[in-house]
């Protein structure tokens, strides 16, 4: 009996220590193996996981359903303000040759970037760190509009899937650029941080059922002390940009001042001189190209009525720092801002017509009351050609000009500080990459590092910038790279931007679009000026241009030699015989010019249209039109979507005579804030584009 009951416990024990080395083997294999620590936490995660990602489709099908209701777009093409008739095709088709910008070996360019740095600047000029990337839910700001909720720009572009920042463009001729390069998709975390599914996931999960189709609204200014990267609490506001980083902070990778790949050089001889002494400047890095895919249209457009809506919910919400301590200045634009508000009804003006504005009455008490006193200060430190040294000629010219006269200009400037309501960086965004960059290196960053060091001296020496952290000062940049080059270190600046592109470095309610004239004879600016009446125009509708970027070889395809009414073309030839038929008169007789964007979403061939009285047809999404402040510009012109191109006769044919007639003599009543003179005249060119500074300083003033 002893041995048997012996036997047994044995048998136990042997049990007992098998059972024991299996659950030590299955505890070992389950901590090294499975990522949850155990058997059951692993299957629960699992399904938390399927869960989460259903939720997640759902989430994406309901925000797919959301629908754009308007379009705005523009070309990047010709803009003649002073052409001869024999060098009309010399000119037309060959506005520019800027290439695409390309992504190789982690190297992102410039504007594909998006937020990817240790210290991120967003698409509105919004800073941003790593962490408030992955984790958007807790520090995404959504902003109201009109019952619709939008998410800040970068959430807006991972939930429609395309990465808006994707473009750059090459330094063009000045006889050559119309159009503008566009990125394929590029994952926005550069650093490898979080895949851009993810990232998606998340801008989608916050945004949940809300439309994301919509930019934001400038956000609140940074106090100058504030470090490079902020975390904010959901609820709050992300700033523009803390006032001037250490350049080391914005420069700590390798990508986060290169430039998109440039596949030609595309410059003139005189160009070229000037850059050859630069190419083994070692300060600057050289990145390789690569190929680059073209974008597709835009799936979700904001409409030119959204933009108006978003610059009114800037400027009425509380969102400006108030200077660091306050000026006899703060309270005259405050008073101007009420008598703005309130300024008398207007019944009729023979200088301005009334269907052509949001409201005339505001217009034009705003514009009095910058005429009785506005004063600017223009800073004298900078050295020539980038500063203080204005280009007349090119498609670049809107800069030039506008540094000219305003220098030259005794009724606005001031040289007593104490007296300015604004202060001008007299900068040429054209004479900086002639000066600085460097051929087939893909880098901006020496660019962004002078205006950077010359905002330091500026910054050192006066206390201007100081006070109000840079927003009261102000820039006029005509050249594609401008956005980017300036949205770090002057991003708390009024920026007067060509390349005003609605879902990139655009800022409602702060920047303002500047419109892009093409100027060849600098004597005479208004050569050639009008056209044919309307009951003359026998054109259909018109375009002519090189196939630069992804949306004209679409135009050409649908349109070109394919109807007697629709006059498409790619690039036209010179024709020496007066007699016949060239760009200009093509634009003269045309009823509609196209004005289909290139590379980038700005156009001369805008103003051109209105210059030569052809009501323009803006294919271009997302484009800003110049003077959105005041001008409504759907009364005079036609907005197309891009995805629309197939359509565009039925379009165009579907607008009753009567309404065409009525948009073309808009055109004209309008065509007098497109003009240069070389003494400036009241509601001309010059003047608006100061008026849309200044209207945008005053709308940004709030109570102390």
């Amino acid at each position: 009996m002893g041995l048997e009951f012996r036997y047994h416990c044995i048998e136990i024990w042997k049990l007992l220590w098998f059972v024991g080395l299996t659950v030590a083997v299955i505890l070992a294999f389950q901590h090294f193996e499975l990522p949850h620590g155990n058997i059951i936490s692993s299957l629960s995660s699992a399904q938390k996981d399927l869960g989460a990602g259903n939720g997640e489709l759902l989430t994406h099908a309901a925000s797919s359903t959301s629908e754009i209701v308007s379009n705005t777009t523009q070309s990047n093409g010709l803009n003649t303000t002073a052409i001869s008739p024999d060098r009309a095709q010399e000119i037309d088709n060959s506005h520019g040759t800027e290439t695409p910008a390309n992504v190789n070996n982690g190297v992102v360019p410039e504007r594909s970037r998006g937020l990817n740095e240790s210290s991120l600047i967003g698409s509105r000029g919004k800073e941003t760190s790593p962490e408030q990337q992955v984790d958007s839910s807790t520090n995404s700001t959504s902003y109201a509009h009109n019952g619709v909720v939008s998410e800040g720009i970068s959430g807006l572009n991972n939930s429609s899937g395309i990465d808006n920042h994707g473009k750059e463009s090459k330094p063009e001729q000045l006889v050559d650029r119309n159009e503008n390069s566009s990125l394929e998709p590029v994952n926005s975390l550069g650093n490898g941080s979080a895949s851009q599914e993810t990232e998606r996931s998340l801008s989608r999960n916050d945004i949940g059922a809300s439309d994301a189709r919509i930019a934001p609204i400038a956000p609140e200014l940074l106090p100058v002390d504030s470090p490079p990267s902020i975390t904010l609490p959901s609820n709050s506001e992300p700033s523009i940009i803390a006032p001037i980083i250490p350049v080391e902070f914005n420069t700590s990778k390798v990508d986060n001042n290169a430039a998109p790949s440039l596949e030609k050089d595309g410059k003139t001889g005189d160009q070229k001189k000037d850059l050859t002494s630069l190419h083994s400047n070692p300060s600057v890095t050289s990145f390789p190209e690569v190929k680059k895919e073209p974008q597709t249209p835009s799936l979700e457009v904001v409409s030119i009525s959204e933009m108006n809506n978003l610059q009114l919910q800037r400027w009425s919400s509380p969102n400006s720092r108030t200077p660091r301590w306050p000026s006899v200045v703060d309270q005259e634009l405050l008073n101007a801002k009420s008598q703005i508000q309130n300024a008398p009804i207007v019944e009729n003006d023979p200088a301005l017509y009334a269907p052509l504005y949001w409201n005339i009455s505001m217009f034009k008490r705003s514009y009095e009351l910058m005429e009785d006193i506005l004063k600017v200060y223009i800073y004298k430190e900078g050295e020539m050609p980038i500063l203080h040294q204005p280009l007349l000629k090119g498609i670049y010219a809107s800069e030039g000009w506008f540094m000219k006269l305003l220098e030259g200009n005794k009724k606005f400037v001031t040289k007593d500080s104490r007296k300015a309501h604004l202060f001008y960086l007299p900068f040429s965004s054209r004479n900086l990459e002639i000066k600085l960059y460097v051929p087939d290196s893909h880098s901006h960053k020496n660019l962004i590092q002078y205006l950077k060091n010359y905002l330091d001296m500026i910054s050192a020496k006066y206390p201007f910038w100081n006070r109000t952290q840079g927003a009261d000062h102000f820039l006029v940049a005509c050249h594609d790279w401008a956005p980017s080059e300036t949205r770090q270190h002057m991003a708390n600046c009024i920026r007067a931007l060509c390349n005003s592109d609605a879902k990139e470095d655009f800022v409602f309610g702060k920047d303002v679009s500047l419109p892009e004239t093409y100027v060849l004879t600098p004597q005479n600016p208004l050569r050639d000026l009008g056209g044919r009446r309307a009951s003359k125009r026998s054109i259909l509708a018109f375009f002519a241009g090189s196939m630069h970027g992804y949306l004209r070889p679409i135009l050409l395809q649908h349109w070109e030699n394919k109807d007697p009414d629709m006059k498409i073309f790619g690039k036209l030839p010179k024709v020496k015989n007066r007699g016949k038929m060239n760009y200009i008169r093509y634009m003269q007789s045309s009823k509609y010019c196209i004005c289909a964007k290139g590379y980038e979403v700005n156009s001369p061939r805008v103003v051109e249209a209105i210059f030569y009285e052809c009501v323009p047809v803006i294919i271009s999404d997302n484009f800003v039109p110049p003077f959105l402040e005041v001008l409504n510009w759907e009364s005079f012109a036609v907005f197309v979507l891009e995805k629309d191109i197939p359509n565009l006769k039925n379009i165009l044919l579907s607008i009753p005579e009567k309404k065409y007639r009525r948009m073309q003599m808009r055109v004209k009543r309008v065509q007098q804030h497109f003009l240069w003179h070389a003494r400036p005249v009241k509601y001309d060119i010059f003047h608006m584009i100061l008026h849309s500074v200044w209207y945008s300083r005053v709308f940004q003033m709030q109570p102390r």
